[in-house]
């Protein structure tokens, strides 16, 4: 990987030798570690390299940078920047790689089902569709051992997720005021999944939490899946252009049938007969495949 650190002056204030301890951020980690008093930016990259080695795409650019308090947020490195006293730094790609294979395995695939709840029937387009295909990734999630993250956006006024969807087994089930997803807690449940690339993404709104979710998730280095037939919104319109801008910043927008298949690659996959019971009968080809 090359990295870039930017021009100007800034760093830390003075301390004393020894190590000093620095919080290291990469996608949606952050792990605590220690350099040497005086370290700069080449100990810096090895570090990173030692922590997230085998997370990090060699062949992209990133900008290490700095935790500011003055600004309260992330700044690009100094210039001739040392540590002198615990900060917190970042790993950052510089531009989202535009052109994704967009493969994907169990072993490193999360599942997000968002806010499909009971209040939602009457105003979502084709929500019966929705459910019935959201309970059908789920069904294979199960059979494959992919966690699944689920949340209800407000559950005390809007419901919990509907009685179709069944969440046993689920990783995480959690209420939320916020449209995106991710969450602290969220962010920690997938810290704790070793080796997680991908998120298949499905539910409502596509407009809203959908797209706030899927760009959140890009913008961590994640690779983003979102399954047409299993999301929807309360306008087409609001539904066909969401997904629209999200395929153009190199999210994938695809199928449930489509999704399954590809996890399971092979049809000697010990569980490709029962994903195939799953999709004999196709999605329900409703009003949402014209809206795509």
């Amino acid at each position: 990987a090359e990295a870039a650190a930017a021009p100007g002056g800034g760093g830390c204030s003075p301390a004393g030798g020894g190590s000093v301890p620095v919080l290291f951020c990469f996608s949606v980690f952050a792990r605590p570690s220690s350099v040497p008093h005086g370290a700069g930016y080449e100990l810096l990259i090895q570090k990173f390299l030692s922590l997230y080695g085998d997370q990090i795409d060699m062949h992209r650019k990133f900008v290490v940078q700095l935790f500011a308090e003055e600004w309260s947020q992330y700044i690009d490195l100094p210039k001739g920047f040392l540590v002198s006293e615990r900060c917190k730094v970042r790993l950052v790609p510089l531009q989202i790689q535009m052109t994704t294979l967009g493969n994907l395995t169990p072993s490193s695939t999360v599942f997000f089902c968002c806010d499909m709840q009971e209040r939602f029937r009457p105003a979502i387009k084709y929500f019966g569709d929705i459910i019935s295909v959201g309970q059908r990734l789920l069904q294979g999630a199960r059979l494959l051992g992919i966690p699944v993250i689920v949340t209800e956006q407000y559950p005390k006024g809007l419901g919990s997720t509907v009685q179709e969807i069944d969440l046993t087994g689920a990783k995480l089930v959690l209420p939320k005021t916020k449209f995106s997803m991710v969450l602290p807690e969220v962010e920690a449940a997938l810290a704790e999944i070793p080796g997680v690339r991908s998120v298949v993404l499905f539910g409502v709104e596509t407009h809203v939490c959908i797209q706030q979710t899927a760009l959140e998730l890009i913008g961590r280095g994640l690779e983003v899946h979102i399954v047409a037939d299993a999301t929807s919104s309360r306008s087409m319109m609001d539904r066909m252009f969401a997904l629209e801008r999200l395929a153009r910043t190199g999210i994938i927008v695809t199928t449930s049938e489509a999704i399954l298949l590809q996890l399971v690659a092979d049809k000697e996959h010990p569980k490709f007969k029962e994903i195939q019971n799953l999709i004999k009968a196709s999605a329900p080809e409703s009003g949402l495949l014209s809206k795509v």
